[in-house]
């Protein structure tokens, strides 16, 4: 876990082994709680990844807000949900991870089929408490990870994506201020947004189709059956490693001329169930990339840039990653 632990904001006592320093030596006094040196494999969906310089976890908006606000600006902050779409390197990640948890996690039911989520809640839990109430967001039910990550990464299955739900979100910039981001502000595109660095979500507002509940709920069940049949559910993989090589309109939705899919070129490549180490292109489906056991962050990522490599000689296509690799290799 963490070599210390702090509450409070008190002195910064030490870092871990081979950690540059970047921390100031106090920190701003929080109602939340600080974790120093904290190892992250345990947080990430895929259980690889070193450890953060500090991990900070806010109890609410406010003291968001009171440490952005009074940390100076020259310490680096990377905001985490479930990591279910990120490989985080082996060697950890310096300045400030921010995690939400139970402060961040609340669904609401708003006027006109409307939903207010935090930014930590699970996308199925979304799609869940939504097709109760009426409201049609089945699409998020099979997508892995929390809400936060599927606005800002644009996720969506099925020809659906985040954007053609979204209405706005609630953000604190790296000065603490409070800020309300437009679908225009977020600059959705495939797989993407344009958000600035050290932007953090705290809560998105999604808009459904009214529909039956029972109907609602009959479509999520036949999108998970469908899900099981062709992806490997049980194992630990973020999704789709590689975007599809293909045009995209600036809401995300793909060119159908153009779309190419990437598990078609990878396994042109011959790469399906290719393996480097513990990680291995999923013999179920080529473009998720698994931990069969025992993977490193770097036995992942290698592996990635193996199949991008084939790819490349065998079709003169460039696989673009979709999963994030952030921190520092070991």
């Amino acid at each position: 876990m963490g070599r210390a632990y702090i509450v409070g904001g008190g002195i910064f006592c030490g870092i871990g082994m081979g950690m540059k320093k970047t921390l100031p030596e106090k920190l701003p006094k929080v109602a939340g709680t600080y974790t120093l040196d904290r190892s992250l494999a345990d947080l990430s969906w895929l259980r690889v990844g070193g450890a953060a310089e500090l991990l900070f976890q806010p109890a609410d908006v406010a003291d968001l807000q009171l440490f952005l606000r009074e940390l100076p600006t020259s310490v680096s902050v990377f905001p985490i949900g479930v990591c279910s779409n990120l490989i985080i390197r082996d060697g950890g990640i310096r300045g400030v991870v921010i995690r939400m948890g139970r402060g961040f996690n609340g669904i609401e039911i708003l006027e006109g089929n409307r939903v207010r989520a935090g930014v930590a809640t699970l996308d199925a839990h979304v799609a869940r408490k939504a097709a109760q109430a009426g409201i049609d967001l089945a699409f998020l039910r099979t997508i892995p990870g929390a809400i936060g990550g599927a606005a800002k990464m644009n996720a969506g299955c099925y020809g659906v994506y985040t954007a053609d739900v979204f209405i706005e979100a609630q953000a604190v910039t790296r000065s603490g201020e409070l800020v309300t981001l437009t679908k225009d502000d977020m600059g959705f595109a495939y797989r993407s947004t344009e958000l600035p660095d050290g932007l953090v979500i705290t809560s998105v507002v999604l808009q459904g189709s009214a529909d039956d509940p029972q109907m609602i709920e009959a479509k999520m069940t036949d999108a998970l059956e469908k899900r099981a049949a062709t992806q490997p559910v049980n194992e630990r993989s973020c999704g789709s490693t590689f975007r599809n090589p293909a045009g995209f309109s600036s809401t995300g939705r793909a060119d159908d001329v153009h779309d190419l899919k990437a598990w078609k070129v990878i396994d042109d490549a011959g790469m399906r169930g290719a393996s480097v180490g513990g990680a291995q292109m999923s013999p179920m489906h080529s473009n998720f990339m698994i931990n069969k056991g025992g993977a490193t962050a770097a036995d992942l990522e290698d592996l990635g840039e193996k199949v991008r490599k084939r790819v490349f000689e065998n079709s003169k296509i460039t696989l673009e990653w979709e999963i994030m690799r952030v921190g520092e290799r070991s």
